[in-house]
């Protein structure tokens, strides 16, 4: 069967600290099904980057006709720089078998579900507040103020969460990737995903 079923995409959102990247790329190791979005950005690569790794690096003139021509799914505005997940690139791989893993805030979310309503959306939270608390002020890097602004908007992304199909619970990030994988495969085995196998028979 291999790659005649179509990917899925699956959005992953949650506070800053709660581990997105460390599950979502534990959960990607080693599998040659399932990628994660590289998006466009209007900011200058940093030292080290390459185009279409960490990001696919453009003007903002070419950001702003990408947007009009409705090839991104989501954007948004980060520190005076455009982001966004580029329509054509998610829905190629899609096409050709490979999942599809998106790791975005809850506006840009909404965005996807919107014109992706088939979009799996995955809600990943650290066990508690008081440890994604903990898991902040272990990065050294963060400020006091930075921090409770932090936790005050964990708390205002939990109420937005309403429309998300799942909640994954990053307190062992192997477990979390494993709880990932099986959403993946349960939502892979959907009626509505393999009902055209039974006109087959």
């Amino acid at each position: 069967m291999g790659n005649t079923e179509k990917g899925k995409l699956i959005v992953v959102s949650g506070p800053s600290g709660a581990g997105k990247s460390t599950v979502v790329f534990k959960a990607i190791n080693g599998r040659e099904d399932m990628c994660f979005s590289t998006s466009v950005t209007s900011r200058k690569p940093r030292p080290g980057e390459i185009d279409g790794r960490e990001y696919f690096f453009i003007d903002r003139e070419r950001f702003e006709k990408m947007v009009e021509s409705d090839e991104l799914l989501e954007h948004a505005v980060y520190v005076g720089n455009y982001y966004g997940t580029p329509r054509k690139f998610v829905e190629d791989k899609l096409d050709a078998g490979n999942s599809v893993f998106l790791d975005i805030e809850v506006q840009g979310a909404r965005q996807v579900k919107e014109k992706k309503p088939d979009a799996v959306m995955v809600f990943l939270i650290p066990p508690t507040l008081d440890e994604l608390r903990k898991r902040l002020e272990k990065r050294g890097t963060e400020s006091e103020e930075t921090i409770c602004n932090r936790l005050s908007r964990a708390r205002e992304e939990y109420a937005e969460a309403d429309f998300y199909d799942y909640i994954v619970v990053n307190d062992d990030p192997d477990i979390a990737a494993a709880e990932l994988n099986a959403i993946l495969l349960a939502e892979k085995c959907r009626f509505s995903a393999r009902k055209h196998m039974l006109a087959e028979a």
